[in-house]
C-alpha cells in the first residue's frame, strides 16, 4: 500500500559513535524523503563526531564499529555536524518524520547534535523537532508482532534480509517498506495517515529523553526520580532548585532546554500574577 501523505514524509536511519546521546554523535545520517504523490529523494551523509568542548573528533565505541562497520580513520576528512547542519534542517522543514525506534534514540540523537549547534556555535536555529508529527515505525511493530528491524522487515517484506543492514540509507529504506506492507498486512487497525500512525502506540514525551511526560489532561509531569510522577509545576513551587540541578547535571541538551522553558514560563505566571493582584505598585 502506498503512503496517503498530506506532506512529505522524512524517513530517517542513524548511526552513531555510541548510544549515550549526551556523550556519543552521529557519524552517518540517511534521509528517505516520500512527497505527497510517491516521489522520493534520498540523501546521506558520513559526519565526523565532532566534540564541541575538547573541539576535537569524537572516537567510536569499539562495540559501535563492529555493528556499524564504521571506523574513526574513515571520518577523518568527513564534515561535521553543524558543516551540515543547513542541509539538514532543510530536509527536515515543512516534514513529518518517521523511523524505527526512531522515537527513543535517533529523534533524541539528531535533537541533541541540533541543540550542540545552538549552543556552542551561537547558530540560529529555527526549527523545533517537537513540533513535528512523529511515527516510530518500530512501536506499531512491537504492538502488532514485537521484534527487531532486520526480523520485520523478513516478516513484512518477505524473502531474505535486506542488504547492507546497519547502514543508515539500507535501514531507513527498509524502515519506509517495513510501514508500507504494515499497512498491507492490517488494514482494518490502521489508518493510512501520518497523525493516526504516530498516535497508534506510545506516550506523549516532552522532551525526547522522556524525561518529561504529558498526563492524560495535559499537564507536564516529571518521569523519573525523586519527583516521579509530580507535576512540573508543582516541583518548580516546592523544590525550585531541581531545576538547576537539572541544567548542570547529564543530561542530553534538549531535556536540560524544555525544562528551562518551563522554568521560564513559571516565573513569568508568577510575575504576571503578581502585577494581576497589585503586588507590585
Amino acid at each position: 500500500m502506498e503512503l496517503n501523505l498530506a506532506r512529505p514524509l522524512l524517513f530517517f536511519d542513524i548511526e552513531s559513535t555510541g548510544l549515550i546521546i549526551p556523550a556519543d554523535s552521529i557519524i552517518e545520517l540517511s534521509f528517505v524523503k516520500v512527497f505527497p504523490g510517491g516521489e522520493q529523494r534520498i540523501k546521506t551523509w558520513k559526519i565526523k563526531p565532532w566534540d564541541y568542548e575538547r573541539r576535537a573528533q569524537r572516537p567510536i565505541d569499539p562495540q559501535a564499529s563492529k555493528v556499524n562497520g564504521v571506523t574513526d580513520d574513515m571520518l577523518v576528512d568527513c564534515p561535521r555536524f553543524c558543516d551540515v547542519v543547513n542541509e539538514v534542517l532543510e530536509w527536515l522543514r515543512d516534514s513529518d518524520l518517521a523511523g524505527f525506534n526512531s522515537a527513543k534514540f535517533d529523534l533524541p540523537m539528531l535533537a541533541e547534535e541540533i541543540e550542540r549547534v545552538r549552543l556552542y556555535c551561537h547558530r540560529n536555529i529555527d526549527i523545533n523537532l517537537h513540533e513535528a508529527v512523529m511515527v516510530d515505525v518500530q512501536n506499531i511493530y512491537h504492538a502488532m508482532e514485537p521484534r527487531n528491524l532486520r526480523a520485520a522487515y523478513r516478516f513484512y517484506c518477505g524473502g531474505d534480509d535486506f542488504d547492507n543492514a546497519h547502514t543508515a540509507e539500507a535501514d531507513a529504506v527498509a524502515t519506509m517498506e517495513v510501514l508500507k506492507a504494515q499497512l498491507d498486512r492490517y488494514p482494518d487497525q490502521l489508518k493510512n495517515d501520518v497523525k493516526s500512525l504516530s498516535a497508534f502506540v506510545g506516550k506523549k514525551y516532552v522532551d525526547f529523553s522522556g524525561n518529561l511526560i504529558y498526563d492524560n489532561n495535559g499537564n507536564i509531569l516529571v518521569n523519573f526520580g525523586k519527583h516521579k510522577g509530580k507535576t512540573a509545576r508543582e516541583v518548580f513551587e516546592r523544590d525550585p532548585s531541581y531545576f538547576a540541578w537539572i541544567a548542570n547535571g547529564s543530561f542530553t541538551l534538549d531535556t536540560k532546554r524544555q525544562f528551562a522553558l518551563l522554568e521560564e514560563q513559571f516565573k513569568r505566571e508568577r510575575l504576571a500574577a503578581k502585577f494581576n493582584a497589585g503586588k507590585l505598585f
